[in-house]
């Protein structure tokens, strides 16, 4: 019986959460709802990353029209920096992608995704496209325009001008619009979203010719919401916190410009024009209409209830309807509406937030009529247990409760992940195998409950979650997804070890038990050359959700060489090398992902010198953590802590990246450091933005940040300073120290300084000039100050040999 929910749980779930307080719609949102179940258009918005989408415009659309409107971004923003917290990569994809369903929920927008991974800056679109699979990467494209069917689509950045802007960006407008030309559904018309920053200043865009734009007046105001649509678009924008955007709202007319790409140029301002969005587009709609419309024009805000008779007759047509795609999207709006206008209320709540598939767990259920509809309960499955609870009559406002006992997962089920992780992925692409998930943000959970009830003598299918809630002493009734895990996972400490010499190292494994009375034997995969004492530990481990602590000692192999160790765990004649790792803020359910229990071995020639540092963190970052790595003692320290006499003992002062941009106290605390600097102390500063710098005094000498970067990781590196101590002490570093990069070698570099700096480092992307302010260096007193954009957040984590190599010389610069 559950099986056919399948569908409808995927088409769902582009704006479901896993888990997540239901909704309960008040009188206004239930007749917003009516209003959007009556307007049969819908607008696909495109571009590359999260915060690409003008929020402005999705929330005119979807708010002013009562369209459909979705939001496609290639990526899902893996590549960028977190203000929020150290998550990078796939992690801070995840985060990414639930702050894109925040903003949704604002703005009433849906959310599609491509398998491209974001990896990075790139230059112009071929650079792109020679790491993403741009085939691949347009079938998804084409993927959604086709289960979308969107009737205008609507690009954010220009096809036409490569090298303007992101690869990224301009790959979005193209792949957009080759996908247009070559599907079978073709929509109506394709816009630009131009506006005068792309014509290079208000000026120039106030003279140009206009005859081929659509002006939109978009800055409407909704009684009913109580907001203009530029504070809702600023709310929804605001809720991408990993970037920092939080948005003021606006009132007053602004004006939106769309430029005509494809398809005829409507004579008003209305993008729908020429497009029937009534319910006359569809065969058999006209009934439908008829009733539906009555219900708008007479809606009951006091008592919604009233509605139940004319809702659930249209519902009742909706499902004669001969246009499938129609009817599953309209069958999905309408069931929405009568629940919320019966005050029904279905909820099935497990007693546990993680399970595993040889466990057992309880089952909460719990259903409400608070209407004076004639409403019963037919049956309730789940999991297991099928049709339970037969024939009840759920009377108004009466509430009903049973449990399911010994509930158990089926052993075929998939553990709990993101699932564009659960298959390995290249540079440019994730994989996914099931081609109806991968152009979805996530999936709904695996383990639905369908609710049969009767409602005014139709029998109706409400589909809804397992969750878990427990009451949060600062926040009162909190939800989180349901999970299932291994009945153990891993985690290796640190997760990149360096070995300077032959000398072992202690690796900590941390064994944790999602399941009581779990025994079982630990040990490492390990290279054949390395060794590891003891090879095996056993273990039992009494409770759940228990962890133990287990120390191997690891020998290095002769060669330099980075290579990787497993933590493998036998139990139960199974092999499991899991690694859970959960996200957790407030803007966002809480996020469970399973990766290999890994760590990085870096075998290399690697001297230290100075040994205290002290950190002052940025945007976040994992640098402290690979320093420690090194030997070096690590102090964190708080921006207000900042004093010379704080500073003093330290042999080096590290800034963490965007230090500049995102700490209020360094537009004070900036004279200390370069005092500290004076008096023979070493300051190295990591990259900042241009924008949004809380001082301009950054560097005791002129210093200007500019957009340069080297966005080839494997660009050739050559030395302007080959004599200058901080490449020979205390290490030797050669073009050998700059192979395996990942990502980019740098970002943000400075294009002009003092005279009292010196340029160490040059490199270049293709078909561009050098870029000389990579590394700059400084004297200053007795001190130096160093500036550096090299990208040393992404090598650290990574194990890259010569990125140590080179920071420990930074750091040991006179000392």
């Amino acid at each position: 019986m559950l099986k056919k929910y399948s569908l409808l749980v995927l088409l769902c779930c582009s704006t479901t959460l896993w888990a997540q307080a239901p909704q309960k719609l008040n009188s206004v949102e239930i007749y917003e709802q009516v209003q959007k179940l009556n307007f049969l258009g819908k607008v696909l918005y495109v571009a590359a990353h999260p915060d690409d989408e003008n929020t402005k415009l999705i929330t005119y659309f979807s708010n002013h029209y009562h369209a459909q409107t979705a939001y496609l971004s290639l990526t899902r923003g893996d590549g960028g920096q977190n203000l929020i917290g150290n998550e990078l990569r796939e992690k801070l994809g995840a985060i990414r992608t639930q702050e894109l369903l925040a903003a949704r929920r604002i703005d009433g927008g849906e959310q599609f995704f491509t398998r491209a991974n974001d990896f990075g800056f790139s230059k112009e679109p071929n650079e792109t496209y020679a790491i993403w699979n741009k085939k691949e990467v347009l079938k998804d494209v084409l993927q959604v325009i086709e289960t979308y069917r969107p009737d205008i689509i609507i690009n954010r950045f220009a096809h036409n001008t490569p090298g303007s802007t992101h690869g990224h960006h301009t790959a979005s407008a193209q792949l957009s619009l080759e996908a247009y030309a070559i599907t079978p559904y073709q929509p109506k018309r394709v816009f630009f979203n131009t506006s005068w920053w792309f014509y290079g200043s208000q000026e120039a865009f106030d003279a140009a010719d206009k005859s081929n734009l659509v002006a939109i007046k978009s800055n409407v105001y909704y009684p009913l919401k109580g907001k203009s649509n530029n504070e809702i678009a600023a709310l929804s924008r605001s809720q991408h916190k990993c970037q920092g955007f939080g948005t003021l709202g606006s009132r007053g007319e602004e004006t939106e410009y769309l430029e005509l790409l494809k398809g005829d140029l409507p004579k008003n301002s209305s993008i729908f024009e020429g497009i029937d969005t009534t319910w006359n587009r569809v065969a058999g709609g006209k009934e439908i209409g008829t009733l539906l419309y009555t219900v708008e024009k007479n809606f009951n805000f006091e008592n919604p209830s009233v509605h139940i008779p004319n809702l659930v007759a249209a519902y009742n047509l909706i499902q004669k309807l001969k246009d499938s795609h129609w009817k599953a999207i309209k069958s999905k709006q309408i069931l929405k509406i009568i629940e919320a206008c019966s005050g029904l209320f279905m909820e099935a709540v497990a007693d546990t937030e993680t399970t595993t598939k040889d466990s057992k767990f309880n089952l909460s259920i719990e259903v409400i009529n608070r209407s004076a509809s004639t409403v019963k309960l037919i049956s309730v499955s789940a999991l297991n247990i099928q049709d339970a609870t037969k024939n009840v009559v759920l009377k108004n406002n009466e509430k009903l409760n049973f449990q399911f006992k010994d509930c158990a997962i089926a052993s075929t089920t998939d553990y709990s992940n993101l699932f564009w992780l659960k298959e390995k992925k290249s540079e440019g692409m994730y994989h996914v195998s099931d081609k109806s998930l991968r152009i979805l943000p996530e999936i709904s959970s695996n383990y639905p409950v369908v609710f049969t009830l009767e409602i005014e003598g139709t029998q109706i299918e409400f589909v809804k979650n397992i969750s878990y809630k427990f009451n949060n002493p600062d926040d009162g009734e909190t939800y989180v997804p349901f999970t299932v895990l291994p009945s153990v996972t891993t985690a290796i400490a640190p997760k990149v070890v360096i070995f300077n010499n032959a000398q072992p190292k202690e690796i900590t494994v941390v064994v944790k038990a999602h399941r009581a009375g779990v025994s079982g034997k630990l040990s490492l995969q390990l290279p054949e050359d390395w060794s590891v004492s003891p090879t095996v530990i056993p273990f039992t481990i009494a409770a759940k959700n228990e962890d133990q602590k287990f120390t191997f000692k690891v020998f290095p192999g002769k060669k330099e060489v980075t290579t990787m160790l497993k933590a493998l765990v036998e139990i139960d004649n199974q092999t499991i090398d899991a690694e859970l790792i959960t996200i957790q803020y407030t803007h966002i359910p809480k996020q469970t992902i399973l990766v290999p229990s890994e760590a990085k071995l870096v075998k290399l020639s690697n001297e230290t010198k100075a040994k205290t540092i002290a950190y002052i963190m940025g945007a976040g970052d994992e640098v402290p953590k690979s320093l420690e790595n090194l030997g070096y003692t690590v102090t964190l320290i708080q921006p207000e802590a900042i004093t010379l006499e704080k500073l003093a003992p330290f042999d080096a002062v590290l800034l963490g990246i965007r230090a500049f941009n995102v700490v209020d106290e360094l537009k004070f605390k900036n004279k200390i450091l370069f005092e500290y600097v004076k008096n023979g102390g070493n300051v190295i500063v990591q990259y900042n933005t241009t924008n949004n710098l809380v001082t301009k005094e950054i560097a005791p000498f002129e210093l200007k940040l500019s957009n340069d970067r080297v966005t080839n990781e494997k660009a050739k590196v050559t030395f302007l300073a080959p004599d200058h101590k901080v490449l020979h002490y205390p290490n030797k570093i050669t073009e050998n120290d700059f192979t395996g990069w990942v990502q980019e070698q740098g970002l943000y570099y400075p294009n002009k300084w003092g005279n009292e700096f010196i340029p160490i480092l040059a490199s270049h992307d293709e078909g561009e000039t050098e870029k000389k302010g990579s590394l700059l260096i400084a004297k200053f007193g007795k001190g130096n100050y160093i500036y550096t954009g090299l990208s040393f957040f992404r090598e650290l984590p990574e194990g890259v040999g010569g990125a140590y190599r080179l920071l420990a010389n930074m750091i040991a610069l006179d000392n």
